[in-house]
């Protein structure tokens, strides 16, 4: 039977720098079902207790808990560690040396991660993330060329999910193109794209695995069938290298790491402030 253990990611803001380090960490134990639980916001000694009361309760029925924690506040941190887990927290790690290393002491001040504190990249995010949205799927080709990169693939191949990550999250304009039967038969560029192909890069994926998920869209459809599936990753392909455009095969991966490797390919970098 799969070992099960209670997982949880504290936070005195958002929780995503927990989850973001926590998660990554768990992802080595496949063999661990974890029962994970993000607590953000605890930034009263009140609520502090309270999820320590909270978290004692679930250690005395089974395994000991494990707890990722990123909490700026001394007093705060000190009464979650009271815990009755596993207590694993980056400042508590990492701050003393870097405080020692650069000869000065940390501002403490919850919520700089994911906050407002850098106007300029919060708001090159934003433009990234309305250009993304106007864009998607080729609904509007208006300032097109403005694009960092542009996704092209046969349908629900994975492009708008990553367009949108790579908007959101490193602020890169991003946008995706369909690629329609009749380009795949033509093996030509949809003409809204005519030079822009050094800006494209190309998602393919399994037929097995497209097939099931535009089954789940229109099920029994010419659309959704395994031959139909099959014919336009093979010409999506052969367009792909006929043209030189980069491509992965996005079926196993998650939209962090088909992101990360059209960065890597397109020698992009996220938004700096």
């Amino acid at each position: 039977m799969t070992n099960q253990r209670y997982v949880f990611f504290l936070s005195d803001g958002t929780g995503i720098t927990a989850e973001t380090l926590g998660g990554t960490i768990l992802t080595q134990f496949e063999q661990i079902d974890f029962k994970k639980t993000t607590l953000p916001f605890i930034n009263s000694p009140d609520k502090a207790r309270n999820t320590v009361d909270y978290i004692n309760h679930l250690a005395s029925q089974g395994s000991r808990p494990i707890v990722f924690s990123t909490t700026v506040s001394d007093e705060i941190r000190g009464i979650l560690r009271q815990c009755q887990a596993l207590f694993l927290d980056l400042f508590d790690t990492y701050l003393p040396s870097i405080e020692a290393e650069l000869g000065l002491k940390s501002i403490h001040l919850a919520g700089r991660a994911h906050g407002l504190a850098d106007a300029r990249r919060y708001n090159a995010r934003i433009d990234a993330m309305n250009f993304a949205m106007e864009h998607d799927d080729g609904q509007s080709t208006r300032d097109m060329a403005k694009a960092d990169v542009i996704l092209i693939a046969p349908s629900r191949c994975g492009k708008t999910p990553t367009t949108l990550y790579l908007a959101l999250q490193h602020g890169i304009f991003a946008t995706n193109f369909p690629l329609t039967e009749e380009d795949l038969e033509s093996q030509k560029m949809p003409g809204s794209l005519n030079g822009l192909t050094s800006k494209c890069f190309g998602l393919t994926s399994e037929p097995e695995r497209l097939h099931q998920v535009r089954t789940e869209r229109r099920p029994g459809s010419k659309y959704a069938s395994l031959p139909q599936c099959a014919y336009e990753l093979r010409q999506a392909e052969s367009l792909y290298r006929k043209l030189n455009i980069p491509f992965i095969n996005s079926a196993n991966m998650s939209i962090e790491e088909i992101s990360a490797m059209i960065m890597q390919e397109k020698t992009l970098r996220r938004t700096q402030g």
